[in-house]
């Protein structure tokens, strides 16, 4: 069986699937020559991650395909009922990026809270001339440990952010309609293990209470966070988010940050990628990333193995 991986696969999953006689290829097709391609191969797994669309029209097109999947979590890039009404298997990993995703939210919250993120655009510029200025402009930075960490959204990845938060010595609230409570548990590097059980409570009392909020929610046709949302929150909040694009009202969020309502803002995912609006690229108060959140090496190698067991658990 010929399995293409249009996105890329780590060499973990690309040697666990050739051990089962799979052929796997990781030539990247353009998306208007997908089907032309995958109908030439005569592949029967398409393999995606966030930039390769399979809309229905691709799936009618190609009809030697017998699993899509996706290295990562989201599948809004995927028509999942479509596929599965047409007998084919529809896959992801959602588990296996949790704990990168939840490492780059700190990365953000670490960087906003002592203004790194502005400080190392502009040192290289002015640190020989202007060091006392840029000293005294970033020396009222705001320790993480303490505060209060909002987490919209308490499913694995939530929860891995949670696990980090507490380590950090943060208090934790959350909000997820489907999950009342909780328990996560903190692995030490000896062995040792702490369980918290963590209670949901409201979007509205999440919003009042949070000193920083970071959403880890799917895709949905309504924004997560408008105008309605930034006026709950408290004055001067930090804000990350590393979910999917268009979440966030990302005009409200500019506003509330003109306004002061948020101090700190961070942003993973886009809601035009990957032509983020200029606006939110310009703005020197965001902390930026381009989609990154479960690219580490780590998590792709896990992704690729995850993808793989899948597979041959499903084709052979």
């Amino acid at each position: 069986m010929k399995v293409l991986a249009n996105d890329g696969i780590a060499q973990s999953g690309i040697d666990a699937l050739e051990a089962q006689g799979f052929k796997v290829i990781t030539t990247t097709v353009a998306q208007n020559q997908l089907e032309n391609y995958i109908n030439t191969n005569n592949i029967d797994v398409l393999l995606v991650r966030s930039a390769t669309e399979v809309r229905s029209e691709l799936i009618d097109a190609c009809p030697s395909l017998k699993l899509i999947g996706r290295g990562g979590v989201g599948m809004d890039n995927i028509d999942v009922q479509y596929a599965k009404d047409q007998g084919l298997h529809v896959i992801n990993t959602p588990a296996a990026s949790s704990h990168s995703v939840a490492e780059l939210v700190f990365g953000h919250l670490f960087g906003m809270v002592r203004f790194l993120h502005d400080a190392n655009r502009n040192m290289p510029l002015n640190g020989d001339t202007k060091f006392k200025e840029l000293k005294k402009s970033y020396a009222k930075g705001k320790e993480l440990k303490g505060k209060i960490l909002g987490i919209l959204g308490f499913g694995r990845i939530g929860q891995a952010t949670a696990k980090v938060a507490l380590g950090v010595g943060m208090k934790v609230i959350a909000f997820d309609p489907f999950i009342k409570n909780t328990t996560v548990t903190l692995d030490f590097y000896d062995g040792q293990k702490i369980n918290f059980k963590i209670e949901t409570i409201s979007k509205e009392e999440l919003l009042k209470q949070a000193d920083f909020i970071t959403l880890h929610v799917p895709a949905q046709k309504e924004f997560v966070i408008a105008e309605t949302e930034f006026d709950l929150m408290k004055d001067g909040v930090g804000l990350v988010h590393a979910a999917r694009g268009g979440v966030i009202n990302e005009v409200a969020l500019v506003s509330a940050i003109e306004s002061g309502k948020v101090a700190y803002a961070a942003i993973d995912t886009f809601e035009n990628e990957p032509n983020p609006a200029i606006q939110l690229l310009m703005n020197s108060r965001i902390s930026l990333s381009p989609h990154i959140g479960a690219a580490t090496n780590e998590a792709q190698d896990r992704i690729g193995t995850e993808l793989a067991s899948q597979i041959i658990t499903l084709l052979r």
